[in-house]
């Protein structure tokens, strides 16, 4: 049988043949395509190429690839599934596959403050601006893209700030990045070797984020009114000066509280002097239940304050977009670091949701998380009263977590592992701190990709994590003397 070209059916398999070499070429293939699966270059359900697609690629006729397809489901490296194709068989790969570490299952019930409802993210709307992005979209744009983000992204972005946020917004002054992670990473190569505040507590990730990109991270304590704008300063009179700070100025991450308007100005006020900037992480300020909606900080000042935003917790993290809105000193710079980074963000993506946007999809989709989300806030209360009395609920007047302030202070490792063992995921304020206190009385909850019922049990669960830890371990065989 002659060698048939221009299919493209199945992937694509690297397999060298030596027309040189003593052995036939199918005896070649057939060692080849062991190699792979012993070695795992093809995983156990793997697909391979079709007959005709393989013998095209290698340049030989269809009728060896046939034969060697053929003895190798005999030996039982592969397995022939009716209708769908040639497969790496499950047990081909022999010792590999036992000794690889199984993934540990998820938790039933997370409280994990970082997710959305995963569940409601709008797929049906996606899928339709995507299918009309790509139906429209003219070929110049599958080039490379624009460093500072898509125009028709970046102009959705400022028309929806300024309405929405109160954000001074330009599209010429915003730079689309691949999350709220990205633009911290790039704001710290902006300033490398300078030192940088961050809230005390915060989220660990985002002080580990500035320092791997050169910035030094100080912590700023927090307090009833949000981020100490006087210990700011009495640490640069103490070590010198610091060239920006990081805030969460709407819902303070992770003890929910907001900052309070004379903070507001003294921190613009520090921010003035020197060539400093702050940073405004405004996360999940689309969430507010039991308050008016705060402003941007941003507003007041914009060629002080970099504005930081995404659709983490608006639609889902997988999508990886988020934006910063610039002071004119930074744009450049900022847009300069993203191109050495990345050479852009995904064009396909950018335009999908400036059409998400523009059509006022977005907006239904919010108004409608608000209603599920505060629902929830609500379970989750009143499921911490009932089953851990004494229990408070703070920082639940926006967002997507709450603090649950507990009776007494608690190990919160030990909390968080008797917790996993019973499948619920709780994370304890103490490990948020730059100083990590392994002893505090609160546990930061996040309840918005959990249904009603599932936080009334993850909470009933959390109780008997807690009641463990409390009665401490059980009594040793011999009368209770410490084990060495």
């Amino acid at each position: 049988m002659g060698v048939e070209t221009g299919t493209n059916s199945g992937p694509e398999l690297l397999i060298a043949l030596d027309r040189g070499a003593r052995a036939p070429l199918r005896a070649q293939l057939e060692d080849g395509l062991r190699e792979a699966v012993r070695s795992r270059r093809l995983a156990p359900g793997s697909r391979l190429p079709a007959t005709r697609a393989l013998a095209g690629d290698l340049g030989v006729s269809r009728r060896l690839v046939v034969d060697a397809y053929a003895q190798l489901l005999a030996e039982g490296y592969l397995s022939a599934r009716g209708g769908s194709g040639t497969f790496v068989a499950g047990a081909a790969s022999g010792a590999a596959a036992a000794e690889r570490v199984p993934e540990l299952p998820a938790l039933q019930f997370d409280f994990f403050p970082g997710n959305p409802d995963l569940a409601s993210f709008p797929r049906r709307r996606w899928l339709r601006v995507l299918r009309e992005t790509l139906r429209e979209v003219p070929d110049r744009a599958l080039g490379y893209p624009d460093p500072r983000g898509a125009p028709q992204l970046r102009t959705a972005i400022a028309e929806h700030l300024r309405r929405v946020r109160g954000v001074v917004a330009e599209p010429d002054a915003i730079v689309i990045c691949a999350g709220a992670a990205q633009a911290f990473a790039l704001l710290a190569q902006a300033i490398p070797g300078e030192r940088l505040a961050v809230e005390d507590p915060c989220l660990p990730v985002h002080r580990t984020i500035l320092a791997a990109n050169g910035a030094l991270p100080v912590g700023v304590p927090v307090d009833e009114q949000g981020f100490s704008v006087s210990e700011l300063a009495a640490l640069e009179r103490g070590s010198g000066r610091i060239a920006a700070a990081l805030v969460t100025p709407a819902h303070q991450s992770p003890t929910g509280v907001a900052l309070a308007p004379a903070r507001r100005a003294e921190l613009l006020a520090w921010a003035a002097e020197d060539g400093r900037f702050v940073i405004e992480d405004d996360y999940d300020a689309e969430y507010r239940y039991d308050r008016a909606p705060l402003g941007a900080m941003q507003g007041l000042a914009p060629e002080l304050v970099v504005y930081t935003g995404t659709i983490s917790k608006t639609l889902a993290p997988a999508l990886r977009v988020g934006w910063m809105v610039l002071p004119a000193r930074l744009v450049d710079r900022v847009a300069e670091l993203k191109m050495l980074a990345d050479h852009g963000s995904a064009t396909l993506d950018q335009l999908a949701l400036a059409r998400l946007l523009e059509s006022g999809a977005y907006d239904s989709h919010l108004r409608a998380a608000r209603r599920r989300y505060r629902a929830r806030r609500d379970a989750l209360a009143r499921a911490l009263h009932t089953h851990i009395p004494g229990t408070r609920v703070e920082g639940v007047a926006a967002g997507l977590h709450a603090i649950a302030r507990l009776p007494a202070p608690v190990p919160g490792l030990a909390v968080m592992r008797a917790a996993a063992a019973r499948s619920v995921g709780v994370y304890p304020v103490g490990y948020g701190y730059v100083e990590v206190r392994d002893v505090d009385d609160r546990f930061v909850l996040g309840y918005a990709n959990l249904a009603e019922p599932a936080i009334d049990e993850g909470i009933r669960r959390f109780a008997e994590a807690l009641a463990e830890v409390e009665a401490g371990p059980p009594p040793t065989n011999d009368g209770g003397a410490i084990a060495r």
